[in-house]
């Protein structure tokens, strides 16, 4: 008696998990951080926000990851005000794509390449903020 307790026990366990794959399925993906918060953030804080802090420097822009999504993503830019800073889904069409690869000019802006002063951001860096924005410029 006691072996068939602990068996419809067992059974009971199983078929109460069965759907535990798809239950937690949208907790795990809220466990994995965003492409912006693993990747983007990080460079934008150590490479931009130094110059880019409250959003009253150069440009307008603050670039701490807190306020970085509502500085950048459906903004005009100051510079080429007819490109957005960064054109969700686009990357090729996003100003700050531009400024950090240097082309900005070849598209009506102006000033130097980003980070200014400082050495460019590496390939994967700009690798990182092409995918973020080709994605769709998610937080």
């Amino acid at each position: 008696m006691k072996s068939n307790l602990t068996i419809m026990s067992l059974l009971l366990l199983a078929g109460c998990s069965g759907g535990s794959e798809e239950a937690t399925a949208p907790v795990e993906e809220m466990a994995t951080p965003s492409l912006f918060a693993e990747k983007v953030a990080p460079t934008l804080q150590a490479q931009c926000a130094t110059c880019h802090l409250t959003g009253q420097e150069q440009g307008n822009i603050s670039l701490v990851p807190a306020k970085a999504i509502e500085s950048l993503v459906g903004v005009p830019s100051q510079e080429a005000p007819d490109i957005l800073r960064v054109k969700a889904g686009d990357p090729d069409a996003s100003y700050l794509v531009m400024k950090i690869e240097g082309t900005h000019l070849d598209h009506g802006g102006n000033g130097v390449r980003m980070p200014f002063g400082a050495a460019p951001l590496t390939d994967q860096q700009i690798a990182d903020i092409r995918q973020w924005i080709a994605e769709g410029a998610k937080p």
